[in-house]
């Protein structure tokens, strides 16, 4: 029973293509979106994700997300120091300064800061140069993306040339030079990024009173970081994160005051109706067409379950295929992309559940209609018409 439920399946060629078709775009619309957004959310703790290092990140009490920053004054350094089970804590600096490019316009670029000493929180991965060339004499490191985007020379025709080790830049009027070029992740901002040593970052800076954005720290061999945290905290005054804390704080951040959810979340519920309507209208007609044929298969003695278990036979199949070709596409599409564009575009496996999950539903609801006629089909009436 279960070949000629295939057969009439495949044997309707255009209703076939049909139901696929609509279930292909319904899974590519809802895995493309679904992943632009989880990129896009990744971005916005992109700073934590790139400083591996630390397990304690230590803030003012009213931060409410990774770029909500409230200057610290220097000492808590010293004293974060001294709390049972860290091992070690540096200051960091995270700041928005203004880079005069040689056409005469200005940029604004994220300058980190890292501790003169260790140069812990440095980039995770560097191009050309060294991260200890920035104890020479005004270094800067730049990420990749910006050296060849927003921070990038004119060129006599007009052509852009990338900044590269040994070039200068005015940073908040001071001259510095280029010793090396690193890759980052992408920030949510899409601003450069550029690299320095604290003591030089907060030279940099507009002088304040506080400068110190973070301090990072590791807790000691055996500790656990959650219980160091509450350490900090009740001998500080200050909020103690892991780094996991501290991105989850970022991301319900983001998700709570941001329009972002609700725009994705649109686009992938429009692929959902999308989805029921086209494939569930298509899939419905195609069982109107065959109801001779179920009708002639009740006259001949097939059980209801059986005729049940063909039109869901039917719909599962239809649903793997339409599933398949929609996140090969959406994932050819994010890999093309990608890494040529600034499209933030993350595919994990929970996604891949989801969309599946999506499109069993779609499936499901357009068998439902099926079925129900073929519940109600008179074997008699088929053969009188």
């Amino acid at each position: 029973m279960y070949y000629y439920a295939l057969k009439m399946l495949i044997g309707d060629r255009a209703k076939y293509i049909g139901i696929i078709i609509g279930l292909t775009f319904a899974s590519l619309l809802i895995t493309q979106q679904s992943a632009i957004f989880a990129g896009v959310m990744s971005r916005t703790f992109s700073f934590l994700t790139d400083v591996a290092l630390p397990d304690i990140w230590v803030v003012d009490p009213q931060v409410q997300y990774i770029d909500d920053i409230k200057p610290l004054q220097d000492t808590k350094v010293i004293r974060i120091r001294g709390v049972a089970g860290v091992a070690w804590a540096v200051p960091l600096y995270k700041g928005s300064l203004r880079a005069r490019l040689d056409n005469g316009t200005f940029q604004t670029c994220i300058t980190i800061g890292l501790d003169d000493e260790t140069l812990i929180g440095g980039p995770p991965q560097m191009l050309s140069g060294s991260i200890s060339d920035l104890r020479r004499n005004d270094g800067v490191i730049v990420d990749t993306v910006g050296a060849h985007g927003k921070l990038a020379r004119s060129g006599p025709d007009g052509t852009r040339i990338p900044l590269k080790v040994g070039d200068t830049l005015e940073l908040n009027d001071h001259r510095v030079f280029v010793v090396g070029i690193c890759k980052i992740t992408e920030t949510f901002q899409a601003n450069p990024v550029i690299y320095t040593t604290y003591s030089r970052a907060t030279t940099f800076a507009p002088q304040e009173r506080r400068l110190l954005s973070f301090v990072i720290a590791k807790a000691a061999a055996g500790e656990d970081p959650e219980v160091v945290c509450n350490r900090i905290r009740e001998a500080t005054g200050l909020m103690a994160y892991t780094p996991a804390k501290f991105k989850e704080l970022t991301f319900y951040y983001y998700l709570k005051y941001t329009g972002m959810p609700i725009n994705f979340l649109t686009a992938v519920a429009l692929g959902f109706i999308v989805g029921i309507t086209i494939s569930g209208q298509t899939f419905y007609n195609f069982t109107l067409d065959n109801l001779r044929y179920f009708g002639t298969l009740k006259a001949m003695g097939t059980t209801n379950s059986t005729l049940l278990k063909m039109i869901l036979l039917q719909a599962l199949i239809v649903g793997a295929i339409g599933y398949g070709l929609g996140v090969g596409l959406a994932s050819a599409w994010g890999a093309l992309l990608s890494g040529r564009t600034q499209i933030a575009f993350y595919l994990p496996w929970q996604l891949l559940l989801i969309t599946a999950a999506a499109v069993l539903i779609i499936c499901l609801s357009a068998a439902a209609l099926s079925i129900r006629k073929v519940m109600k089909l008179e074997p008699a009436v088929v053969f009188r018409s």
